[in-house]
Formats: structure tokens, C-alpha cells, sequence
């Protein structure tokens, strides 16, 4: 052992370890939602656990409020079984981080009954030390099982309200306004609805009608603005909508991302909630 000692080469294990450690947790620090999903897809929180030590809080829309890591690594499992069913594949979309917040917009490719479906999902990765992180996943079921589900409300309104362009845009759809929501697009811009890639409105013609369909129902959408991470080309804006048009409702959580183009407007806007428009009641 005294040898050891004088020898300056000799490794050092716990030092290594603790290198190693401190490698993953910065890792993960600087893309949390690629570890999450990475723990989702392998069914091992073994990660998660290194670069988050402290509180781990997960709001899914199927699985509710996860907290505390013996709940996640069941939640993990159990994801990772329907996942791995379903074949999935993860491409992602864009990401918006400012400061401890990251928006990651991401499609996750299911494969079943001979088809490949597109379902639109945004994760909001929330970090305010470097040892806690909550995760929040919006998304619309209604590509996975056919049905709208209520999606109470995460985060309480706040104080941040979005500008320029994308302020605009808000103002016109609690308006009910759709010339003045469409104004806030390029001419070949493009609003997806929650449901999916197919569900695309391209272009000035196809978005009025669109917003004229929209607000059909009596007016505009009321939105509680809650949380605002925006980079200066996107914007991504969680919410709880209260009113469609005269119709009010339970207050249901939400996010939308807005992409700026290079002159000011919008290239596009991507809306991950649940909400039923009162139009497609029954």
C-alpha cells in the first residue's frame, strides 16, 4: 500500500467515478428532456437519478402527477412497455430553452394495425437548481385512443405576457378576430392543430378559414397565460383555456410554440393541448 501511495500514476477510482458522475449530470443538465426520453425508451431512470438527485416531478397527461423518484422509476417501466409496444420512434421538432427552462417539441412515431401514426408532443423541462427538475408533457390523446381528455390545469396564470408578433396573435384570438390573426402570418405560414400532421392549415386562405371556423362558436378563445420561455425565434406560451367563443370552460392546461420568420411574422404556430372546440360536440 505504501507503494501505491508514491506511485502518482496509480488511478484513481473514486476520483474517476466522481469525474464520470459529474460528466453525466452536466450531460444532463444541458439536454434534460433527452434524458428523460432516453429513460422512457430503455425503461432506466439510472441516469436521471445521477444528474437529478433531488426532487424529480413529472406531469403526464395519461399518468397524472408523478413525484419522488420511486414513483418515476415506475412510471419509467410502465411507459417503456407502451412505448416499446407501439414501436415508437422519436424525432424532435425544435427546442426553445431559456435559462433553466427547455420547450422540446418532438413527434413520436407509433407503429400498430399496419400503421405509422405522428403524435405531436411538447415537453417543458423546468430546472431552478442543479439538483431538481420538473417535467411537463402536453400533448392531445385523442391520435393514441380517439377521445379528448380533460387536462386540468399545472401551473397557476402568472404575470408574463408574450410581444411583438406574438402578442398580436394572442389579443386576436381572444378577439375572436381572424383577419387580425391571420395578418400575424407569413404569406405560406401554417398553423397544426394538436391532433397531428395532417392537421395542417397552410397559407392565408387556408388559415382564415380556419380561424372563421374557430371562432364560430361565439367569439374568440380565452386564454390564462402562465409561462413564457422565449428565445427570439420562438416563443412558447403554457396556458389554461378558460372560454371557447360564449362557451366557458373548465380551465384546461395547454402550451403553444410560435416561430417567428426572418421578417417579424409568423412561420408557424403549434398548439399542444386537449381542448374540445364546442363545435365538435356532439
Amino acid at each position: 500500500m505504501e507503494a501505491w501511495a508514491d506511485m502518482p500514476w496509480f488511478p484513481d477510482f473514486a476520483g474517476a467515478v466522481e469525474l464520470a458522475r459529474r460528466q453525466t449530470r452536466a450531460a444532463g443538465h444541458a439536454d434534460p428532456v433527452g434524458q428523460y426520453f432516453t429513460a422512457l425508451n430503455e425503461g432506466d431512470t439510472h441516469v436521471l437519478d445521477t444528474v437529478w438527485p433531488g426532487e424529480v416531478v413529472v406531469y403526464d397527461p395519461r399518468a397524472g402527477e408523478v413525484r419522488g423518484h420511486k414513483q418515476l422509476r415506475r412510471f419509467v417501466r410502465q411507459n417503456q412497455a407502451w412505448l416499446a409496444e407501439r414501436h415508437a420512434r422519436i424525432e424532435t421538432v425544435a427546442v426553445t430553452s431559456v435559462g433553466g427552462r427547455a420547450v422540446v417539441e418532438l413527434l413520436a412515431h407509433l407503429a400498430g394495425d399496419g400503421r405509422e401514426l405522428a403524435w405531436p408532443v411538447a415537453v417543458v423541462a423546468e430546472s431552478t437548481d442543479d439538483r431538481s427538475v420538473v417535467f411537463r408533457t402536453y400533448c392531445s390523446q385523442m391520435p393514441v385512443d380517439g377521445q379528448r381528455h380533460l387536462r386540468p390545469p399545472i401551473l397557476e396564470p402568472g404575470a408574463a405576457r408574450p410581444g411583438d408578433v406574438v402578442g398580436r396573435y394572442q389579443a386576436a384570438l381572444e378577439a375572436g378576430d381572424a383577419d387580425a390573426i391571420v395578418n400575424t402570418f407569413v404569406s405560406d405560414g401554417y398553423f397544426r392543430e394538436p391532433i397531428g400532421p395532417h392537421s395542417i392549415h397552410t397559407g392565408t386562405r387556408e388559415l382564415r378559414s380556419f380561424f372563421t371556423r374557430c371562432f364560430s362558436a361565439g367569439g374568440g378563445i380565452g386564454l390564462q397565460h402562465c409561462a413564457v420561455t422565449d428565445d427570439g425565434v420562438r416563443c412558447a406560451l403554457e396556458y389554461n383555456c378558460v372560454r371557447w367563443g360564449s362557451h366557458h370552460l373548465q380551465p384546461q392546461a395547454g402550451v403553444g410554440v410560435y416561430e417567428r420568420g426572418p421578417d417579424g411574422l409568423l412561420a408557424a404556430a403549434r398548439v399542444y393541448d386537449d381542448v374540445e372546440s364546442p363545435a365538435e360536440r356532439p
